[in-house]
């Protein structure tokens, strides 16, 4: 069994959706494919009351994998088993643990995906970094470098070769404005490619791919719905706050598609405002209701109404928290990435590189 270890510079870098398009990508070349999350730091828990990392359930699931999802993460973090390694009484195994299930995983598998930790910072204090984790298994290891800006590119990049050495197979850029391919192609690419880092791709940024629907906000936001009817799959691609004039927030709505617009309930002026325009959701803060008059007319238009507690900046703090994560529980949404890797990255070459071939 071979293994690729897929990990990022930073958190909500795409690492997650590309593992799952390369998971979908190999089956559907007629390969047996493994999963396995090794370490998380994000203890979730299932409706069951089962401990697990939600990311890895829904990988395990999507890839329709054999056995426990929950177990597809064998060592989960908790503030509880990090305090215990500080003060050095826990004596689990956790790095035999790891290797136990990277075998059960990948048991009659051709090729064992590990999704690594958020970032190449990850791991360290639990002895779990990501270069320990893929020497320990045998696996190269791929990093998804999303652009910052142009300096931070290459920064980022020249960083995990000098973290991560031979391991390293290669990197994907992700997230790559459209003003910034030029760079890539004509100084990014040859730069860190004579610096021995193969680039295996530049994926572009299509905003609808990093999108909330209005599901995952209404959930994140506690929020109550106003209007009769919500369609949970509709997708949000940006979000504008409205603190200003009525006039001026006009302007400024219709420059922006497909849009959340976050502002007061008593602010009628700035509602109207919104619904004039390409408005998917109103949020309304403050747990301050609108009048009868803007629910009319959001159900009319058939826009749905968030009313959440908190007031507009914790609200707007709360969705920077998420926004920006690739999130891929709408198949439109996997759909969209996969279209992405396929015409972006050469796959072949990858897993040639990564001794995949």
């Amino acid at each position: 069994m071979k293994a690729l270890y897929i990990t990022s510079v930073e958190p909500y870098s795409g690492k997650t959706a590309v593992c799952l398009s390369l998971g979908r990508y190999l089956q559907a070349e007629d390969l047996k494919v493994g999963y396995l999350k090794p370490v998380s730091a994000q203890p979730w828990r299932t409706p069951e009351g089962k401990l697990a990392d939600e990311d890895a359930v829904f990988v395990h699931n999507v890839l329709g994998l054999e056995g426990d999802p929950t177990e597809a993460s064998p060592v989960i973090i908790t503030s509880s088993t990090f305090r215990q390694r500080l003060k050095g009484l826990s004596e689990d195994d956790l790095m035999g643990k790891i290797q136990s299930a990277a075998e059960a995983a990948g048991k009659g598998k051709d090729i064992l995906i590990l999704e690594g930790g958020a970032s190449l910072r990850s791991g360290y204090a639990m002895g779990l970094s990501n270069l320990r984790v893929a020497e320990v298994l045998g696996a190269p290891v791929l990093v998804i470098v999303p652009y910052r800006s142009e300096i931070r590119l290459i920064d980022d990049a020249l960083a995990a070769s000098f973290r991560l050495g031979d391991k390293l197979c290669g990197v994907i850029l992700n997230r790559v404005p459209q003003d910034a391919f030029e760079f890539v192609e004509e100084y990014a690419r040859p730069f860190l490619e004579k610096e021995g880092i193969t680039v295996h791709g530049a994926l572009p940024s299509v905003p609808r791919i990093s999108a909330l629907s209005v599901g995952e906000l209404a959930d994140l936001l506690q929020a109550e719905v106003l209007t009769k009817e919500m369609d949970p799959s509709q997708l949000v691609e940006t979000f504008t706050v409205g603190a200003m004039t009525a006039e001026a927030a006009l302007s400024r709505f219709r420059r922006y598609q497909n849009k959340a617009v976050i502002t007061g309930g008593d602010r009628t002026d700035i509602q109207l405002a919104a619904l004039e325009t390409s408005t998917v959701v109103l949020i309304l803060t403050g747990n301050l209701r609108p009048s009868p008059l803007i629910i009319q007319q959001a159900e009319m238009l058939n826009v749905p109404i968030l009313l959440v507690k908190d007031n507009t900046m914790e609200t707007v703090n709360s969705i920077e928290r998420v926004y920006g994560k690739t999130r891929l529980g709408q198949p439109e949404k996997l759909d969209a990435f996969m279209q992405l890797m396929s015409e972006n990255v050469d796959m072949k070459s990858l897993f040639k590189a990564c001794g995949l071939g």
